[in-house]
C-alpha cells in the first residue's frame, strides 16, 4: 500500500466519536478519529515499512501519524529521525504513545531520552521519561544501570511538583513503573512515592488529575503483579 492508499483507509476507518475524543484529548485537525483497534488488519497486510512510516507521519494528521509508529522499523532510525518526529508530536499521545514508544523499541532509546529529559521542553520531558516507562515494563532488570535509575528516583522526587505537567504525569509514571517492574529498586520507588506525596496535574478545560503513586504500587502489589513484563510494546 501507498501514503495515498493508507490515507484512504484510514479515512474509511474514522468515527465521529473517536474523533471527538482524540479532539478532547488535545488532537488537532486534520484527523479521522480512527480506533487503534481498527488498524491492525492494515498493519498485518503492511508489517514494516520505514520509508511509509515517515511519509505518514510527515501529513500531521493524527491518525496517519499514529498508525506511522505502529509501522515504523525503530531501530532503522537515528536519533535526529526521533528529534524530528519530536518536533512534530504537538500532544502527549503523539509524544508518550507513538514516538516514545517507537524509541523504545530501539538501541538507542536510554541515550535519546536522556538528552530529552534534560531539555526543560514539556513534551521531550514527557517523552523521555515515557520511554523509560515503556522500557522497564518490558525488558529485563539487567539491561538497566541500577545506581542510573535510582538516581533518576531521586531527580523525581526533587523537582517533580516544580516540572511542566505533562512531564509531572510521566515522572509520576516512571515512579509507578520502577515500584512495578523493576525489581531492584522496588522498595526505593514505594519510598520515593511516599515522599512526593500527591501530584496535581493541571489539564486544558478540564479537572485537574491528582495522581498518587504509594497507592497505585500498592495495588499492583496487593494483585501479585510485582516484577510485571509486558511481551510487547508496539500494537
Amino acid at each position: 500500500m501507498n501514503l495515498e492508499e493508507v490515507m484512504q483507509e484510514l479515512e474509511a476507518l474514522g468515527k465521529e466519536r473517536t474523533k471527538k475524543i482524540y479532539l478532547s484529548n488535545g488532537a488537532h485537525e486534520p484527523l479521522f478519529g480512527v480506533a487503534t483497534g481498527a488498524m491492525k488488519p492494515m498493519s498485518k497486510k503492511i508489517k514494516i515499512n520505514q520509508v511509509l512510516a515517515d511519509e505518514l507521519y510527515a501529513t500531521g494528521n493524527y491518525d496517519a501519524m499514529y498508525f506511522a509508529g505502529i509501522i515504523a522499523d525503530p531501530k532503522a532510525m537515528t536519533e535526529s529521525d526521533y528529534d524530528r518526529w519530536m518536533d512534530t508530536a504537538y500532544f502527549y499521545m503523539l509524544s508518550d504513545f507513538v514516538v516514545a514508544v517507537t524509541l523504545s523499541e530501539s538501541d538507542i532509546a536510554q541515550q535519546v531520552s536522556d538528552k530529552w529529559i534534560a531539555s526543560g521542553e514539556e513534551l521531550r520531558m514527557s517523552a523521555g521519561w515515557s520511554c523509560y516507562c515503556w522500557l522497564l515494563g518490558n525488558r529485563k532488570d539487567v539491561e538497566f544501570s541500577e545506581s542510573k535509575i535510582s538516581n533518576m528516583l531521586e531527580m523525581v522526587k526533587a523537582t517533580i511538583h516544580d516540572s511542566p505537567e505533562r512531564a509531572k504525569s510521566a515522572m509520576n509514571n516512571f515512579v509507578n513503573t520502577v515500584g512495578i517492574s523493576y525489581l531492584p529498586l522496588h522498595e526505593q520507588a514505594v519510598e520515593i512515592a511516599k515522599a512526593i506525596g500527591i501530584v496535581e496535574v493541571k489539564r486544558d478545560n478540564k479537572k485537574n488529575s491528582l495522581l498518587n503513586s504509594f497507592e497505585s504500587i500498592q495495588k499492583e502489589a496487593d494483585k501479585g503483579r510485582l516484577g510485571f513484563k509486558r511481551k510487547h510494546v508496539r500494537c
